[in-house]
């Protein structure tokens, strides 16, 4: 018997988190509308992350806040009131890379854990232990380490330190964070959750002489994409993440979407449980196989195996095989109510993913409009379809179809 680490999934809004909470997750990580490392997703205002919480403690999951930016001066004057804030909602933790932060979050949030950020670089056991002796209840680990060298971290700090490490997801060219490409280019600083990504951007030479051209730096016309790190993906070495001594896995993605969230939650519980009874055996390739069917880039085992993650340099692409072209939203008799969000025909062989029990495969027959109007396809945006079947589909549940080589 393996003991189960923590699921740790990513919330970028509220559509997220729910997709997280009923695709498995133990525990969501989230942030406000300031302070947080993803600017992009819609975040929570003070009265959402009151909710959210409120959602997930009804549900047994745990609700770690993000306040993991670098903030400058300006900045410091309405954060003890947002830490505060956090510690009234019942927030179970907060996500930290600044000592300034910190010690005001001991400060004004004294009842919350800390976690120290994977931005704080933690590459070595003096510095976890720093972390505890400041107060800190786990670290997340810097994406540099193997798994011998977290193993040796495991063994040299206090028992109840617990050791976070990510499992899945992109992987910034930057590892530990502190980048300062995107400022430079773009004027966005990413340590403070503005980050343009110019690592996934195409380059390319001048010469001094000709300032006005651009010359390729390899021999096709795809471009160069000298900074584009693969993608992560530990769902099969799950045990020796765990032997290794990690205790929370987290998937990275608060900027994706709610889809991607349910999918690889799904996918890594799935994995949890199986290993928890069968540590020595490989990971069935159908659970394997749901990380396959959302988008990403290359995978790889970044720096745990003693390899390291790798460049894709002729694409930034996604690879998408599968296409979510509707959500169950309800029953009504003997049909389920569908939206559709890419176009589908019927006839068509649909993937079905929905909590709590593996994927299956349904026909797409017997299609209607709102009008209950018979239909051979659903070809705009956001219409209401319904789905003639006994199949028993429930409201969230995602319908994919394989896309054509």
């Amino acid at each position: 018997m393996m003991n189960k680490p923590e699921l740790l999934a990513p919330a970028g809004d509220m559509e997220r988190l729910q997709a997280a909470v009923r695709y498995g997750a133990d525990a969501v990580y989230l942030a406000g509308k300031d302070y947080g490392m993803r600017a992009a997703p819609g975040n929570f205002t003070h009265e959402e992350l009151a909710q959210a919480v409120e959602l997930c403690h009804s549900q047994g999951v745990r609700v770690y806040v993000t306040c993991n930016t670098l903030p400058r001066n300006h900045e410091l004057e309405a954060l003890p009131g947002f830490l505060a804030h956090c510690q009234s909602c019942g927030a179970d933790g907060l996500i930290i890379s600044d000592l300034g932060v910190l010690a005001l979050a001991r400060k004004h949030a004294p009842q919350v854990e800390l976690h120290v950020s994977t931005q704080t670089g933690i590459v070595n056991y003096a510095a976890a232990q720093a972390c505890y002796d400041l107060g800190a209840r786990r670290v997340v680990l810097a994406r540099e380490l193997s798994l011998a060298e977290i193993g040796e971290i495991a063994r040299s700090v206090p028992p109840d330190l617990e050791l976070e490490a990510f499992a899945h997801g992109s992987m910034c060219v930057s590892f530990s964070g502190r980048c300062l490409l995107s400022n430079y280019l773009a004027g966005r600083d990413a340590n403070r959750g503005q980050c343009a990504q110019p690592c996934r951007w195409e380059y390319s030479l001048t010469e001094k002489q000709r300032p006005n051209q651009h010359f390729p730096i390899i021999e096709n016309e795809g471009g160069a994409y000298i900074l584009n790190s693969n993608d992560l993906r530990m769902i099969q070495h799950i045990p020796a993440m765990v032997r290794a001594g990690v205790r929370s896995l987290k998937i990275e993605g608060r900027a994706k979407s709610a889809y991607y969230v349910a999918c690889v939650t799904a996918a890594y519980r799935r994995a949890i449980d199986f290993f928890a009874q069968h540590p020595d055996q490989p990971l069935p390739p159908e659970i394997l196989e749901e990380t396959e069917k959302l988008s990403h880039r290359t995978y790889s085992a970044g720096f745990y195996l003693g390899g390291e993650p790798g460049q894709t340099p002729d694409r930034s692409q996604y690879t998408r095989k599968y296409e979510v072209v509707a959500v169950a939203e309800g029953r009504e008799g003997d049909y389920i109510r569908l939206r559709e969000r890419n176009r589908f025909f019927a006839g068509s062989t649909a993937d079905v993913l929905q909590p709590g029990q593996p994927p299956f495969t349904a026909r797409l027959e017997e299609l209607y409009n709102q009008d209950w109007e018979p239909i051979t396809s659903a070809p705009h945006a956001e219409m209401l379809v319904y789905w003639k079947t006994s199949l028993p589909v429930e409201p969230g549940a995602y319908l994919r179809v394989k896309k054509e080589p």
